[in-house]
């Protein structure tokens, strides 16, 4: 066995880190229109919601610029499209995952009606696609939901937003319904734990004193019950169409075969799988409910709640791959950066140049087990790595580290499909140089293609190929054979 020959190779991005255009067109502030630039951010502030309170997000819409907020300019995508999904099928791309912006649809998430000019420009890109022969992967909530519904209900933990959701995403599945058959829910939904802004637009001013962890697991059961209900309609409204979930795939090993480091880590890995545990088999998991219980985190759910988890799950299982962690009951051990997580530094791995290393064969055994435990069909929507690209005299950017890192991962994606695994498809992170997440640089650079801007947005916006472009064009061409 080997990659099938119907294997979506692709690329991925988000319109929040994308398209810019912010506030035209009828688009409404999201809660990434009001993340700043934080080049040596901590995880300790990351963890502090990226410090936002009532008063930060009133600063940041008093701001009409873009010079703090780079996430409202991204790389413009917005009117760059065209020549970027040109460039994406030069490389030979099959599919593309991105988002939608939700407030692009519904400026403040409650209108009755949707932004036409919004539903055309996703409707002139999912065409776009369509002539380039790249299939669209498209995912509902990507970290850019309405800032008004954050700051008007503290965004899901008020249980209205279900219904504004399902209105969005209605309206989604019948205007794109002839172009987009593969859909995802929500990004990264466990990652609700460590930004529930960013994830969930909570305010930690907002919550009560010492509730906040109940609220956000109260947001949480929101969006699991908005998960099946957008599955069921998306599935009435576009015939053989697939719903995903998508989980940030937090592979932890022990640091030592010590029975408490193993203990720790297995209640780790737990707890990663739990939010995939209620999309795919429909239910919570009873150690879950048990840690909830003795936490004294009270879940508000109405009658049918568990009974539409239960009866609408997921077709395929999403995940984001960029390290694994090591954890360890001991104090004091050396920490290392990981994808908005810390771990104990692990002596035999490599670390990029923001200290998360690099786990190639992590890949894999995520691969054995989420496929061993959910036994549905598997896609890597984001993997790889961020760093500091050179650009030299004559434009090129020779990034053999981006290769020799793809082409480590790829292999282990290999082996794990020659094993058994159904993996049907795969999308690297970020196809072209976007903003990033966490700390909203574009120095910290993802793409096969370089894109002419800094941190502070100066620069021309030019596209170039890197050498890894042509690299990872032969990959697909030889349909993961020629990895050389």
């Amino acid at each position: 066995m080997t990659f099938s020959k119907d294997f979506l190779w692709g690329g991925a991005i988000a319109a929040n880190q994308a398209e810019g255009a912010w506030n035209i067109d009828g688009k409404g502030p999201s809660v990434a229109d009001v993340a700043t630039y934080k080049p040596n951010l901590s995880l300790d502030d990351y963890h502090g919601h990226l410090k936002v309170s009532s008063d930060l997000i009133q600063q940041a819409m008093d701001d009409p610029s873009d010079k703090y907020y780079p996430k409202r300019r991204g790389i413009d995508f917005y009117h760059h499209y065209k020549e970027d999904l040109a460039l994406f099928a030069e490389m030979g791309l099959k599919a593309l995952r991105v988002s939608i912006a939700w407030s692009r649809i519904f400026p403040t998430g409650e209108e009755n009606e949707p932004n036409e000019k919004g539903l055309e420009f996703y409707e002139n890109l999912f065409k776009e696609m369509r002539k380039h022969q790249i299939e669209p992967i498209v995912t509902l909530s990507h970290y850019e939901m309405p800032l008004a519904l954050s700051v008007k209900y503290n965004g899901w933990v008020e249980r209205k937003v279900i219904d504004d959701f399902v209105r969005f995403s209605n309206v989604c599945f019948h205007r794109f319904k002839d172009y987009v058959k593969y859909w995802l829910t929500f990004n990264e939904i466990d990652s609700i734990l460590r930004h529930p802004f960013t994830t969930a637009g909570i305010i930690p001013d907002r919550c009560p004193e010492g509730k906040e962890e109940e609220l956000v697991y109260q947001a949480l059961h929101h969006q699991f019950v908005a998960s099946s209900i957008v599955t069921r309609d998306c599935h009435t409204i576009i015939p053989g169409s697939k719903m995903g979930a998508m989980l940030t795939k937090l592979t932890t090993y022990p640091t030592t075969c010590k029975p408490e480091d193993v203990e720790i880590t297995l209640k780790k890995n737990l707890q990663n799988y739990f939010y995939a545990d209620v999309q795919v088999f429909g239910e919570y998991p009873p150690l879950t409910l048990r840690k909830l219980e003795r936490k004294g985190i009270n879940i508000k759910m109405e009658e049918n709640d568990l009974n539409l988890l239960k009866e609408y799950t997921v077709d395929y299982l999403s995940f984001s791959y960029y390290m694994s962690l090591t954890e360890s009951a001991e104090e004091g051990l050396e920490k290392t950066d990981g994808n908005t997580v810390q771990g104990v530094k692990n002596p035999y791995l490599p670390s990029t140049d923001w200290g998360w290393q690099i786990d190639p064969v992590g890949l894999k055994i995520s691969l054995l087990e989420l496929y061993d435990r959910y036994n549905i069909p598997l896609i890597i929507v984001e993997n790889g790595m961020g760093a500091k690209d050179i650009v030299e005299s004559d434009g090129s950017i020779h990034d053999e580290y981006r290769i020799s890192y793809f082409r480590e991962h790829f292999r282990q994606m290999r082996e794990a499909v020659e094993e058994g695994v159904d993996l049907f498809g795969y999308t690297s992170w970020g196809t072209i140089d976007i903003i990033s997440a966490g700390t909203s640089q574009m120095s910290k650079r993802y793409g096969f293609i370089y894109v002419d801007q800094d941190d502070e947005g100066n620069g021309t916006l030019a596209r170039s190929r890197k050498d890894s472009f042509y690299w990872y064009k032969k990959v697909i061409k030889s349909n993961g054979e020629d990895l050389d």
